[in-house]
Protein backbone atom coordinates (compact mmCIF):
# COMPACT_ATOMS: atom_id res chain seq x y z
CA UNK A 1 0.00 0.00 0.00
CA UNK A 2 1.47 3.32 -1.08
CA UNK A 3 1.44 6.17 1.44
CA UNK A 4 2.88 9.63 1.03
CA UNK A 5 4.67 9.71 4.36
CA UNK A 6 7.11 7.06 5.47
CA UNK A 7 7.65 7.65 9.17
CA UNK A 8 7.10 4.13 10.52
CA UNK A 9 7.82 1.75 7.64
CA UNK A 10 10.79 0.25 9.47
CA UNK A 11 8.55 -0.61 12.42
CA UNK A 12 6.03 -2.74 10.52
CA UNK A 13 7.34 -6.10 11.71
CA UNK A 14 7.37 -4.92 15.32
CA UNK A 15 3.86 -3.48 15.13
CA UNK A 16 2.56 -6.68 13.57
CA UNK A 17 4.26 -8.71 16.29
CA UNK A 18 2.73 -6.55 19.05
CA UNK A 19 -0.67 -6.78 17.40
CA UNK A 20 -0.55 -10.55 17.09
CA UNK A 21 0.60 -10.94 20.69
CA UNK A 22 -2.31 -8.83 21.92
CA UNK A 23 -4.69 -10.76 19.65
CA UNK A 24 -3.57 -14.05 21.17
CA UNK A 25 -4.30 -12.77 24.67
CA UNK A 26 -7.63 -10.91 24.53
CA UNK A 27 -8.81 -9.37 27.79
CA UNK A 28 -12.24 -8.03 28.68
CA UNK A 29 -13.10 -4.68 30.25
CA UNK A 30 -10.87 -3.74 33.20
CA UNK A 31 -9.05 -7.09 32.89
CA UNK A 32 -6.43 -5.76 30.43
CA UNK A 33 -3.54 -6.51 32.77
CA UNK A 34 -1.36 -8.37 30.26
CA UNK A 35 -1.98 -5.80 27.52
CA UNK A 36 -1.50 -2.81 29.82
CA UNK A 37 1.69 -4.31 31.23
CA UNK A 38 3.07 -4.89 27.76
CA UNK A 39 2.19 -1.34 26.69
CA UNK A 40 3.67 0.24 29.81
CA UNK A 41 6.87 -1.78 29.57
CA UNK A 42 7.41 -0.86 25.93
CA UNK A 43 6.76 2.83 26.52
CA UNK A 44 9.17 2.82 29.47
CA UNK A 45 11.86 1.11 27.41
CA UNK A 46 11.65 3.95 24.87
CA UNK A 47 12.13 6.61 27.53
CA UNK A 48 8.56 7.85 27.96
CA UNK A 49 7.21 8.90 31.34
CA UNK A 50 4.68 6.16 32.07
CA UNK A 51 1.70 6.14 34.40
CA UNK A 52 -0.04 2.83 35.06
CA UNK A 53 -3.48 2.02 36.47
CA UNK A 54 -5.13 5.22 35.29
CA UNK A 55 -8.85 4.51 35.42
CA UNK A 56 -8.15 0.99 36.69
CA UNK A 57 -6.12 -0.67 33.89
CA UNK A 58 -5.42 2.35 31.68
CA UNK A 59 -1.91 3.49 30.74
CA UNK A 60 -0.72 7.00 29.91
CA UNK A 61 2.66 7.76 28.36
CA UNK A 62 4.14 11.26 28.13
CA UNK A 63 6.73 12.32 25.56
CA UNK A 64 7.99 15.91 25.76
CA UNK A 65 10.26 17.73 23.35
CA UNK A 66 11.48 21.31 23.58
CA UNK A 67 9.82 23.87 25.83
CA UNK A 68 6.51 24.27 23.99
CA UNK A 69 3.40 24.56 26.15
CA UNK A 70 1.00 22.83 23.76
CA UNK A 71 0.01 19.20 24.27
CA UNK A 72 -2.01 16.72 22.25
CA UNK A 73 -3.80 13.54 23.34
CA UNK A 74 -3.78 10.37 21.23
CA UNK A 75 -6.09 7.58 22.37
CA UNK A 76 -6.21 3.84 21.60
CA UNK A 77 -8.52 1.26 23.21
CA UNK A 78 -7.28 -2.08 24.52
CA UNK A 79 -10.21 -4.32 25.51
CA UNK A 80 -11.63 -7.35 23.70
CA UNK A 81 -15.12 -8.84 23.37
CA UNK A 82 -16.88 -11.86 24.80
CA UNK A 83 -16.94 -13.68 21.44
CA UNK A 84 -15.58 -17.13 20.57
CA UNK A 85 -13.13 -16.68 17.69
CA UNK A 86 -13.65 -18.82 14.57
CA UNK A 87 -10.45 -17.86 12.75
CA UNK A 88 -7.75 -20.50 12.27
CA UNK A 89 -4.56 -18.44 11.82
CA UNK A 90 -1.68 -19.07 14.19
CA UNK A 91 -2.25 -15.95 16.33
CA UNK A 92 -5.94 -16.65 17.00
CA UNK A 93 -7.21 -16.18 20.54
CA UNK A 94 -5.84 -18.58 23.12
CA UNK A 95 -8.72 -17.81 25.48
CA UNK A 96 -12.03 -19.46 24.62
CA UNK A 97 -14.94 -17.06 24.53
CA UNK A 98 -12.75 -13.95 24.29
CA UNK A 99 -11.64 -12.28 21.08
CA UNK A 100 -10.34 -9.06 19.60
CA UNK A 101 -13.28 -8.72 17.22
CA UNK A 102 -13.20 -4.92 17.00
CA UNK A 103 -9.56 -4.24 16.16
CA UNK A 104 -8.43 -2.77 19.46
CA UNK A 105 -5.31 -4.91 19.14
CA UNK A 106 -4.49 -2.99 15.94
CA UNK A 107 -5.35 0.39 17.47
CA UNK A 108 -2.94 -0.30 20.33
CA UNK A 109 -0.18 -1.50 18.00
CA UNK A 110 -0.50 1.59 15.75
CA UNK A 111 -0.23 3.98 18.68
CA UNK A 112 2.73 2.04 20.06
CA UNK A 113 4.43 2.34 16.66
CA UNK A 114 3.89 6.09 16.66
CA UNK A 115 5.24 6.39 20.21
CA UNK A 116 8.34 4.38 19.25
CA UNK A 117 9.05 6.53 16.19
CA UNK A 118 8.45 9.81 18.00
CA UNK A 119 10.66 8.71 20.89
CA UNK A 120 13.47 7.90 18.47
CA UNK A 121 13.05 10.53 15.78
CA UNK A 122 10.27 12.91 16.77
CA UNK A 123 10.62 16.53 15.69
CA UNK A 124 8.11 18.56 17.65
CA UNK A 125 7.85 21.14 20.41
CA UNK A 126 5.46 20.28 23.22
CA UNK A 127 3.99 17.15 24.81
CA UNK A 128 2.44 14.11 23.18
CA UNK A 129 0.12 12.26 25.58
CA UNK A 130 -0.44 8.61 24.62
CA UNK A 131 -3.68 7.33 26.18
CA UNK A 132 -4.24 3.56 26.21
CA UNK A 133 -7.80 3.12 27.42
CA UNK A 134 -9.51 0.08 28.95
CA UNK A 135 -13.16 -0.96 28.77
CA UNK A 136 -14.38 0.84 25.68
CA UNK A 137 -16.85 -1.84 24.61
CA UNK A 138 -19.28 -1.23 27.48
CA UNK A 139 -18.77 2.51 27.70
CA UNK A 140 -17.02 2.58 31.06
CA UNK A 141 -13.33 3.06 30.26
CA UNK A 142 -13.23 6.69 29.12
CA UNK A 143 -15.30 7.78 32.11
CA UNK A 144 -13.07 5.77 34.47
CA UNK A 145 -9.95 7.52 33.17
CA UNK A 146 -11.64 10.93 33.27
CA UNK A 147 -12.88 10.30 36.82
CA UNK A 148 -9.32 9.35 37.75
CA UNK A 149 -8.16 12.81 36.71
CA UNK A 150 -6.97 12.03 33.19
CA UNK A 151 -7.11 15.58 31.88
CA UNK A 152 -6.13 17.23 35.17
CA UNK A 153 -3.09 15.00 35.62
CA UNK A 154 -2.13 14.97 31.94
CA UNK A 155 -3.47 18.19 30.39
CA UNK A 156 -4.09 18.23 26.63
CA UNK A 157 -5.28 20.98 24.33
CA UNK A 158 -7.10 18.52 22.07
CA UNK A 159 -7.58 14.76 21.80
CA UNK A 160 -7.96 12.33 18.89
CA UNK A 161 -8.82 8.66 18.32
CA UNK A 162 -8.74 6.28 15.34
CA UNK A 163 -10.98 3.27 14.72
CA UNK A 164 -10.60 0.82 11.87
CA UNK A 165 -13.68 0.49 9.66
CA UNK A 166 -14.56 -2.51 7.47
CA UNK A 167 -16.36 -1.58 4.21
CA UNK A 168 -14.09 1.47 3.82
CA UNK A 169 -11.24 0.85 1.38
CA UNK A 170 -8.02 -0.28 3.04
CA UNK A 171 -5.97 2.71 4.18
CA UNK A 172 -8.60 5.33 3.34
CA UNK A 173 -9.78 7.80 5.98
CA UNK A 174 -13.18 9.26 6.83
CA UNK A 175 -13.97 12.04 9.29
CA UNK A 176 -16.59 14.74 9.65
CA UNK A 177 -17.31 17.79 11.82
CA UNK A 178 -20.17 17.32 14.25
CA UNK A 179 -21.80 14.00 15.16
CA UNK A 180 -19.53 11.15 14.06
CA UNK A 181 -21.08 8.30 16.04
CA UNK A 182 -24.33 7.82 17.89
CA UNK A 183 -25.38 7.73 21.49
CA UNK A 184 -26.43 4.27 22.63
CA UNK A 185 -29.17 3.82 25.23
CA UNK A 186 -30.73 0.62 26.54
CA UNK A 187 -34.27 0.26 27.80
CA UNK A 188 -36.32 -2.28 29.72
CA UNK A 189 -40.13 -2.25 29.89
CA UNK A 190 -41.84 -4.51 32.42
CA UNK A 191 -45.59 -5.00 31.95
CA UNK A 192 -47.49 -6.60 34.81
CA UNK A 193 -50.97 -7.93 34.08
CA UNK A 194 -52.98 -10.82 35.47
CA UNK A 195 -52.32 -14.34 34.23
CA UNK A 196 -55.15 -16.70 33.41
CA UNK A 197 -56.15 -19.77 31.42
CA UNK A 198 -55.67 -19.23 27.69
CA UNK A 199 -59.25 -20.41 27.09
CA UNK A 200 -60.62 -17.69 29.37
CA UNK A 201 -58.65 -14.52 28.62
CA UNK A 202 -61.49 -12.34 29.86
CA UNK A 203 -60.56 -13.36 33.40
CA UNK A 204 -57.11 -11.83 33.17
CA UNK A 205 -55.30 -8.74 31.93
CA UNK A 206 -53.09 -9.84 29.07
CA UNK A 207 -49.61 -8.22 29.12
CA UNK A 208 -48.67 -9.85 25.78
CA UNK A 209 -51.26 -7.85 23.86
CA UNK A 210 -50.17 -4.67 25.65
CA UNK A 211 -46.52 -5.47 24.95
CA UNK A 212 -47.20 -6.16 21.29
CA UNK A 213 -49.01 -2.83 20.97
CA UNK A 214 -46.08 -1.06 22.63
CA UNK A 215 -43.69 -2.59 20.08
CA UNK A 216 -45.89 -1.65 17.10
CA UNK A 217 -46.69 1.85 18.35
CA UNK A 218 -43.03 2.54 19.05
CA UNK A 219 -42.29 2.13 15.34
CA UNK A 220 -43.91 5.52 14.80
CA UNK A 221 -41.56 7.26 17.23
CA UNK A 222 -38.83 7.90 14.66
CA UNK A 223 -41.11 8.08 11.61
CA UNK A 224 -43.73 10.42 13.04
CA UNK A 225 -42.29 12.36 15.98
CA UNK A 226 -38.80 13.26 14.73
CA UNK A 227 -37.70 15.56 11.95
CA UNK A 228 -36.69 13.34 9.00
CA UNK A 229 -33.24 14.98 9.11
CA UNK A 230 -32.69 13.68 12.66
CA UNK A 231 -31.05 10.26 12.61
CA UNK A 232 -32.36 7.78 15.17
CA UNK A 233 -32.96 4.06 15.64
CA UNK A 234 -35.26 2.29 18.12
CA UNK A 235 -34.88 -1.51 18.19
CA UNK A 236 -36.61 -4.08 20.37
CA UNK A 237 -34.27 -7.01 20.89
CA UNK A 238 -36.05 -9.15 23.53
CA UNK A 239 -39.69 -10.05 24.27
CA UNK A 240 -39.79 -12.37 27.30
CA UNK A 241 -42.84 -13.78 29.10
CA UNK A 242 -43.47 -16.10 32.03
CA UNK A 243 -46.28 -17.90 30.21
CA UNK A 244 -46.49 -21.42 28.83
CA UNK A 245 -48.89 -23.55 26.80
CA UNK A 246 -52.53 -22.70 27.71
CA UNK A 247 -51.42 -19.97 30.10
CA UNK A 248 -51.72 -16.25 29.48
CA UNK A 249 -48.72 -14.83 31.35
CA UNK A 250 -48.89 -12.32 34.12
CA UNK A 251 -45.67 -10.56 33.15
CA UNK A 252 -43.86 -9.46 30.00
CA UNK A 253 -40.37 -7.93 29.75
CA UNK A 254 -39.35 -5.98 26.67
CA UNK A 255 -35.74 -4.92 26.13
CA UNK A 256 -33.97 -3.01 23.41
CA UNK A 257 -31.59 -0.39 22.19
CA UNK A 258 -31.83 3.15 20.82
CA UNK A 259 -29.35 5.25 18.85
CA UNK A 260 -29.25 8.99 18.24
CA UNK A 261 -26.72 11.56 17.10
CA UNK A 262 -27.54 14.47 19.43
CA UNK A 263 -28.45 14.88 23.07
CA UNK A 264 -31.63 16.67 22.00
CA UNK A 265 -32.87 13.64 20.07
CA UNK A 266 -31.73 11.37 22.89
CA UNK A 267 -33.93 13.35 25.33
CA UNK A 268 -36.86 13.22 22.90
CA UNK A 269 -36.63 9.45 22.47
CA UNK A 270 -36.59 8.78 26.20
CA UNK A 271 -39.53 11.09 26.95
CA UNK A 272 -41.62 9.81 24.02
CA UNK A 273 -41.00 6.17 24.86
CA UNK A 274 -42.09 6.78 28.45
CA UNK A 275 -45.29 8.47 27.24
CA UNK A 276 -46.15 5.69 24.77
CA UNK A 277 -45.59 2.93 27.32
CA UNK A 278 -47.69 4.69 29.95
CA UNK A 279 -50.53 5.37 27.50
CA UNK A 280 -50.71 1.88 26.03
CA UNK A 281 -50.53 0.19 29.41
CA UNK A 282 -53.21 2.47 30.84
CA UNK A 283 -55.48 1.63 27.90
CA UNK A 284 -55.04 -2.10 28.61
CA UNK A 285 -55.41 -1.78 32.36
CA UNK A 286 -51.96 -3.19 33.12
CA UNK A 287 -49.17 -1.83 35.27
CA UNK A 288 -45.72 -1.05 33.94
CA UNK A 289 -42.15 -0.12 34.78
CA UNK A 290 -39.99 1.82 32.34
CA UNK A 291 -36.22 1.91 32.78
CA UNK A 292 -33.97 3.83 30.40
CA UNK A 293 -30.18 3.71 30.73
CA UNK A 294 -27.79 5.95 28.79
CA UNK A 295 -24.64 3.96 27.98
CA UNK A 296 -22.86 6.16 25.43
CA UNK A 297 -23.12 9.84 24.58
CA UNK A 298 -22.85 10.92 20.94
CA UNK A 299 -19.32 11.19 19.60
CA UNK A 300 -19.23 14.79 18.37
CA UNK A 301 -16.14 16.07 16.56
CA UNK A 302 -15.30 19.74 16.94
CA UNK A 303 -15.09 21.42 13.50
CA UNK A 304 -11.54 22.77 13.77
CA UNK A 305 -10.09 19.45 14.92
CA UNK A 306 -12.06 17.45 12.34
CA UNK A 307 -10.52 19.71 9.68
CA UNK A 308 -7.06 19.17 11.15
CA UNK A 309 -7.58 15.39 11.07
CA UNK A 310 -8.67 15.50 7.43
CA UNK A 311 -5.64 17.57 6.40
CA UNK A 312 -3.24 15.26 8.25
CA UNK A 313 -4.85 12.22 6.63
CA UNK A 314 -4.45 13.85 3.21
CA UNK A 315 -0.76 14.40 3.95
CA UNK A 316 -0.42 10.70 4.74
CA UNK A 317 -2.42 9.04 1.93
CA UNK A 318 -3.45 11.78 -0.50
CA UNK A 319 -6.57 13.90 -0.85
CA UNK A 320 -8.35 11.37 -3.07
CA UNK A 321 -8.33 8.79 -0.26
CA UNK A 322 -9.84 11.00 2.43
CA UNK A 323 -13.52 11.77 2.98
CA UNK A 324 -13.58 14.98 5.00
CA UNK A 325 -17.34 15.27 5.45
CA UNK A 326 -18.52 11.67 5.59
CA UNK A 327 -21.79 10.30 6.86
CA UNK A 328 -22.24 9.66 10.59
CA UNK A 329 -22.26 6.07 11.80
CA UNK A 330 -25.01 4.76 14.10
CA UNK A 331 -22.66 2.59 16.16
CA UNK A 332 -21.35 4.03 19.44
CA UNK A 333 -17.98 4.86 21.01
CA UNK A 334 -17.15 6.00 24.52
CA UNK A 335 -14.54 8.41 23.15
CA UNK A 336 -17.55 10.73 23.09
CA UNK A 337 -17.01 11.29 26.81
CA UNK A 338 -13.49 12.58 26.13
CA UNK A 339 -14.88 14.89 23.45
CA UNK A 340 -17.25 16.34 26.06
CA UNK A 341 -14.15 17.39 27.99
CA UNK A 342 -11.80 18.49 25.20
CA UNK A 343 -11.93 19.54 21.54
CA UNK A 344 -10.93 16.76 19.22
CA UNK A 345 -11.89 14.32 16.51
CA UNK A 346 -12.67 10.64 16.00
CA UNK A 347 -11.37 9.29 12.69
CA UNK A 348 -12.23 6.13 10.73
CA UNK A 349 -9.45 4.22 8.95
CA UNK A 350 -10.51 1.74 6.26
CA UNK A 351 -9.88 -1.91 7.15
CA UNK A 352 -10.83 -3.07 3.66
CA UNK A 353 -13.89 -3.74 1.52
CA UNK A 354 -13.45 -7.43 0.75
CA UNK A 355 -11.96 -10.55 2.31
CA UNK A 356 -11.01 -10.60 5.97
CA UNK A 357 -10.53 -6.83 5.98
CA UNK A 358 -14.15 -6.36 4.97
CA UNK A 359 -15.56 -8.68 7.64
CA UNK A 360 -17.81 -6.71 9.98
CA UNK A 361 -16.79 -5.71 13.47
CA UNK A 362 -18.00 -7.89 16.37
CA UNK A 363 -17.96 -10.94 14.08
CA UNK A 364 -16.19 -14.20 15.10
CA UNK A 365 -14.32 -14.19 11.75
CA UNK A 366 -13.15 -10.56 11.96
CA UNK A 367 -9.46 -9.67 11.93
CA UNK A 368 -7.63 -6.35 11.89
CA UNK A 369 -5.86 -5.68 8.60
CA UNK A 370 -2.10 -5.55 9.26
CA UNK A 371 -1.58 -3.62 6.01
CA UNK A 372 -2.97 -0.46 7.63
CA UNK A 373 -0.67 -0.50 10.68
CA UNK A 374 1.80 1.90 9.08
CA UNK A 375 -0.98 4.12 7.77
CA UNK A 376 -2.43 4.61 11.24
CA UNK A 377 0.96 5.03 12.89
CA UNK A 378 2.04 7.56 10.27
CA UNK A 379 -1.18 9.51 10.83
CA UNK A 380 -0.34 9.78 14.54
CA UNK A 381 3.22 10.87 13.85
CA UNK A 382 2.14 13.45 11.27
CA UNK A 383 -0.56 14.76 13.62
CA UNK A 384 1.88 15.28 16.50
CA UNK A 385 4.59 16.88 14.37
CA UNK A 386 2.19 19.19 12.53
CA UNK A 387 0.25 20.31 15.61
CA UNK A 388 3.28 20.62 17.86
CA UNK A 389 5.32 22.38 15.22
CA UNK A 390 8.80 23.56 16.08
CA UNK A 391 8.24 26.64 13.98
Amino acid sequence: MRILTDHTHRLFDEMRSWRHQIHRHPELAFEENHTAGMVADLLSSWGLEVHRNVGNTGVVGLLKRGDGSRSIGLRADMDALRIHEQNSFDYRSEHDGKMHACGHDGHTAMLLGAARHLADHGEFDGTAVFIFQPAEEHGDGARAMIDDGLFERFPVDDVYAIHNFPSLASGNFAVRPGSMMAAEDNFEIVINGTGCHAAMPHLGRDPIVAGAEVVVTMQSLVARTLNPMDHAVVSFTEFVTDGTVNVVPGRVVLKGDTRSLTSRVQDHIEATMARIVAGVCAAHGVDHEFNYHRNFVPTINTPTEAGIAARVAEAVVGEERVVGNGRPVMTSEDFGYMLQQKPGAYILLGNGEEGIGGCSLHNPNYDFNDEILNVGADFWVELVQSQLSQG
